[in-house]
């Protein structure tokens, strides 16, 4: 008998950013299911870590607005582990890295601009889930998905209200 060979577990991990004190029923939603989430910064209140906890385990990192002493203890950057993919978030892309890939880095999350944004640079995929928040400007308001599987990862973002 011929064993096949094992297809790797698919992660879903929600990408939120810039929720600037707001939870939204439409991103609470659109993050249900998810294996983990990822908040790339700017939470402005630790009720919403709260609730973004109640859907799935969260890796959250500080942006320029989060003070206090909730915040304090968050990282201003991290990495993780998913599969065989490393994760670097960070709320300002101006502090990652000169080359991320000579650091292992397979994926990059930010925030901060409020822009939504996948690129990939350098067999890096860089990724901006956009704010979650208070509308910004004629700016969309997004959250994303990376999913890994084994050593790949993708990536995507949708709109949450018109």
């Amino acid at each position: 008998m011929t064993s096949r060979p094992r297809q790797p577990t698919r992660t879903r991990i929600g990408l939120i950013s810039d929720t600037h004190n707001l939870v939204r029923p439409e991103a609470l939603h659109y993050l249900a299911g998810c294996d983990a989430i990822i908040h790339a910064g700017d939470i402005c209140n630790e009720a919403v870590l709260d609730a973004l906890t109640q859907i799935a385990p969260v890796t959250a990192v500080r942006g320029n607005n989060d003070t206090g002493d909730w915040a304090a203890s968050l990282p201003t950057h991290t990495t993780l582990i998913m599969q065989q993919v490393t994760i670097l978030v960070v709320h300002d892309i101006a502090d990652v890295v000169a080359d991320p890939r000579s650091h292992g880095i397979n994926v990059v999350v930010t925030g901060h601009s409020h822009k939504p944004l996948i690129s990939e640079r350098d067999g890096v995929l860089f990724v901006n889930p956009g704010s979650a928040g208070p509308r910004r400007f004629k700016l969309p308001i997004s959250a994303g998905i990376l999913v890994v599987e084994g050593a790949h990862a993708s990536a995507s973002f949708d709109s949450l209200v018109p």
